[in-house]
């Protein structure tokens, strides 16, 4: 799936888009399980708190941001445990992160019509932090990306600068972790429209975000992080728990 080229420029820049990893016939099987599940699973709320929602949003727009989510799906569905242990993905995951691949977590992220929630720039290590940066999230795309709806977006080499503080308080208490919008703003970055079917790989330390979604359709992507099974998880999301290998085995620390 991928050619030297794919990996020196996902090592250089810290992101990389694959094309068509999914079939049509695929990306059907997995929108049916996906409203099936959504309905009795996924949840509806205001999403990422902190001050950075008055600088990317107006006060009417962001009294009705919502953001639709949801974690694990492949413990909900075959086809989605199908399509994270497929494998072409494991293919470009292996000229990534080398031959022993482990599935971390899978978080659908959707994007009401009109005021789908945006994203401030910040790095996922915050979320799920690891001891080195052998880690790489991919974006399954369920539907066409662009400005509009809010497509991915990156501050392109932001991977070499390491793990950066995030904003975690404010004066009114804890926030969702990000980076300072004055200093990390969203015109910065470079945008990566996708197609349905695409996929768009990231660095856990590569700093990315979104616009709002302002269409009249929803706009979701389901977020998969794999890494390699020696990396250690220091806190965050699914801390512990061991997940599924899809490439290789799991050496025993």
């Amino acid at each position: 799936m991928l050619e030297q080229r794919d990996i020196d420029f996902f090592n250089r820049e810290g992101y990389l888009h694959v094309p068509a990893l999914f079939n049509e016939e695929e990306m059907d099987s997995l929108d049916r399980d996906l409203a099936a599940i959504v309905e009795h699973w996924a949840t509806v709320d205001p999403g990422w708190s902190g001050p950075w929602r008055k600088a990317y949003m107006d006060e009417e727009t962001e009294r009705q941001s919502k953001l639709m989510s949801m974690h694990d799906l492949h413990f909900y569905s075959a086809q989605w445990l199908h399509a994270v242990t497929h494998p072409r993905l494991v293919e470009v995951l292996g000229g990534l992160l080398g031959d022993n691949v482990e599935l971390h977590h899978t978080t659908l992220h959707a994007k009401p019509p009109q005021t789908g929630h945006p994203f401030p720039l910040h790095q996922d290590n915050a979320f799920y932090e690891h001891t080195n940066d052998r880690y790489v999230d991919v974006l399954v795309h369920l539907d066409d990306t662009c400005h509009e709806n809010g497509e991915i977006r990156f501050m392109a080499r932001s991977h070499h600068l390491g793990y950066l503080p995030h904003i975690t308080e404010t004066q009114e208490g804890p926030c969702t972790p990000h980076l300072p919008v004055d200093q990390y703003p969203l015109a910065d970055t470079v945008p990566v429209p996708a197609r349905r079917g695409d996929v768009v790989c990231f660095n856990i330390l590569t700093l990315h975000g979104s616009h709002i979604n302002r269409t009249d359709r929803i706009r979701r992507m389901v977020r998969c992080g794999y890494r390699d099974p020696s990396n250690t998880q220091v806190s965050g999301q699914s801390l512990g728990r061991p997940g599924i290998m899809v490439r290789g085995t799991r050496a025993r620390i």
